[in-house]
């Protein structure tokens, strides 16, 4: 009778799941996590608790109270059974892990840059000056100042909708080839630079109407072009626009938002020139992490320095990493992880800032590029570096990959582990400059003490990603990949890897369907003002799982969505939050209590994914915004 109950109740919470979320009908694949914090207060009986987290937009206020009610006539009607269901433990991850899914065999256009919307939806877009792409404007609308051909009627970018996976054509008015960009606090993407007519521009996609919106670019230009540059969020809201292309400086958006001495609003930045290397660079898309002191973290080829960047004045300068180039054209991939938040001060005592440390992975030997190009392919890199970058004295320390890696990406999954996908195993980016596709996916644990144990190949998939393939992290947990474009033009034949128009999807192993039980789902977020979030403040998040724990474990993550392309993504940052306490609130619901992140230096304002974690398995994020 008891187990009877339990499947009803687990359905229940199924069903309403559906009102809450109606965009997840096709998402219910779902989650996973690891870490620990606070278990819950059993003090605290249901009863005691006498209002349940105010209900957001999506969460009508009447089925939260009726399944809170259910809960509790359950609990005081039924004898509880308490089934152990399986737990997932990422260091416990075997070989052939997780799913691939094929979600379209075309959208018409090579994935080569993405950016995830606080909407659920993915903006792609790739260059204008490759010809005609497989995707049609609607009626009437073409281009007429194309470098390559006179008249283009066809999309180079598209709003794919990750709920209905569906998709529509945009349209960019000027070439967006090897660009940059950053989600300012608005949720507008402000996208920047790209090639010939398109490397001083500034373009707009704003999220706001879902039917409606396209490109805008802005009169407004940057102030020199920007090619192969890096973007990042800063504190107060602007964006700093980093190298490219013979371009040794970095400027804002807003234009005017900082001026140097000579009030210029370019600083020249000659750690820049200092690591470019002859015939091949080697120091394009440089790595870029806001501090929690406010600084700018910058990596470019082998070498990386602390940037004071409102007075252009390096403030440190770390060790070379070990082995291989890391930047464009020899093209590593990095991740700041996951930084662990304090107690933020409560007590009123100083708050002392968080460690950081810095992942960079995979890469290709100098002089690679070069030989590529005659068509001889060198072993790509095995290693990958760690480098705490908050110590006294940081070092570098280096580990191996189960397998070398030229344009891999790495996307932080709510859990705090990173995935690294995509690639090959010889040769650089650039045209037909690679061969040997890396298929299998790599977890990458950084809280696994012992190194050994610390990566887990995956199971592969059947489509090589090499230059201009593109991953992120979507809101129920899976990675978006697409992309795929390693020569001239949109060749789909007489190529050894032609150029590749579908997405799919990678479902780590968290989302497994042996994992639904002990997967959290949120049901609303309990704060001043809803679902925004002001800095320091507590505030607490209520969801249910499907059975019954007795001894639950939970930790909270924030993700800020990245610009991914050319396998790094920027503005990417995951903060586990600090917890206060967890409550009961009946035998399947719960109510945590988290400090928000303590300054715009940790978390810089703007949309977040919040995403709760139990026994490591995450559940669907509920979108919130710092600010």
């Amino acid at each position: 009778m008891a187990t009877k109950i339990l499947s009803f109740l687990f359905s229940l919470i199924l069903i309403f799941s559906l009102f809450t979320y109606p965009s997840q009908s096709l998402l219910h694949r779902r989650h996973r996590q690891r870490r620990h914090h606070d278990g819950p207060d059993d003090s605290l009986s249901p009863s005691a608790v006498t209002s349940a987290a105010s209900p957001s937009r999506s969460q009508p206020p009447i089925l939260l109270a009726f399944l809170h009610s259910t809960f509790s006539f359950a609990a005081s009607s039924f004898p509880l059974i308490n089934v152990k269901p399986p737990t997932y433990n990422s260091t416990t991850a075997t070989a052939g892990g997780g799913q691939w899914e094929l979600l379209q065999e075309s959208v018409g256009v090579s994935a080569m840059h993405m950016q995830l919307l606080y909407n659920n939806k993915v903006v792609i877009f790739d260059r204008t000056d490759f010809g005609p792409s497989n995707l049609t404007l609607p009626a009437g609308k073409c281009r007429y100042n194309d470098e390559s051909i006179k008249e283009d009627c066809t999309a180079h970018s598209l709003l794919y909708d990750i709920a209905s996976n569906t998709y529509r054509p945009l349209m960019v008015q000027t070439d967006v080839w090897c660009s940059s960009g950053a989600v300012i606090p608005d949720g507008t993407l402000v996208q920047t630079g790209g090639y010939l007519a398109g490397d001083h521009k500034i373009r707009f996609f704003s999220p706001w109407n879902d039917d409606q919106s396209d490109w805008i670019e802005l009169e407004e230009n940057l102030t020199i072009q920007r090619w192969y540059a890096s973007d990042h969020i800063l504190p107060d809201g602007n964006v700093v626009i980093v190298g490219g292309r013979k371009a040794f400086s970095y400027e804002f958006f807003p234009k005017d938002s900082i001026k140097n001495s000579q009030n210029s609003s370019v600083f020249y930045f000659n750690f820049l020139k200092e690591t470019t290397d002859p015939k091949e660079e080697n120091n394009l898309y440089p790595f870029l992490y806001l501090l929690p002191d406010g600084n700018l973290f910058v990596f470019a080829n082998q070498r990386s320095v602390i940037l004071d960047y409102v007075n252009n004045k390096i403030v440190k300068e770390f060790p070379m990493i070990t082995g291989e180039k890391r930047s464009y054209p020899a093209t590593g991939s990095s991740v700041m992880l996951p930084i662990r938040l304090n107690a933020s001060g409560a007590d009123g005592s100083p708050t002392p800032l968080p460690e950081v440390e810095v992942l960079v992975c995979g890469g290709a030997k100098g002089g690679a590029y070069v030989k590529a190009l005659k068509g001889i392919y060198v072993a790509a890199s095995k290693s990958c570096g760690r480098l705490r970058v908050t110590d006294s004295d940081p070092q570098w320390v280096m580990e191996d990959m189960p397998m070398r890696r030229v344009m891999p990406d790495s996307v932080l999954l709510p859990t705090g582990d990173v995935i690294i996908l995509n690639g090959a195993g010889k040769g650089t980016a650039g045209w037909e400059c690679a061969v040997d596709p890396v298929l299998n996916p790599i977890l990458y644990i950084p809280t696994e003490p012992d190194p050994s144990k610390r990566f887990s190949m995956l199971n592969p998939t059947t489509i090589p990603r090499l230059y201009h393939s593109t991953a992120t992290l979507l809101p129920d947990g899976r990675i978006l990949v697409g992309g795929s474009n390693p020569h001239v033009q949109y060749n789909f034949s007489g190529v050894k890897y032609p150029t590749d128009l579908s997405l799919e999807a990678f479902s780590p192993p968290y989302l497994g369907q042996e994992f639904g039980l002990i997967r959290p789902s949120i049901l609303s977020i309990e704060a001043p003002a809803h679902n925004v979030i002001s800095y320091g403040e507590e505030f607490s998040v209520t969801f249910t799982l499907g059975l019954y724990q007795a001894d639950p474990e939970f930790m909270v993550t924030i993700v800020a969505p990245s610009f991914a392309t050319h396998s790094f993504g920027m503005n990417q940052r995951l903060l586990e939050l600090y917890i206060v306490g967890v409550q009961r609130l009946s035998e399947f619901a719960y109510k945590v209590t988290v400090h928000a992140p303590p300054t715009r230096n940790i978390a810089p304002p703007g949309y977040y994914m919040l995403f709760v974690v139990h026994h490591g398995v995450p559940g669907h994020c509920v979108w919130i915004k710092m600010q």
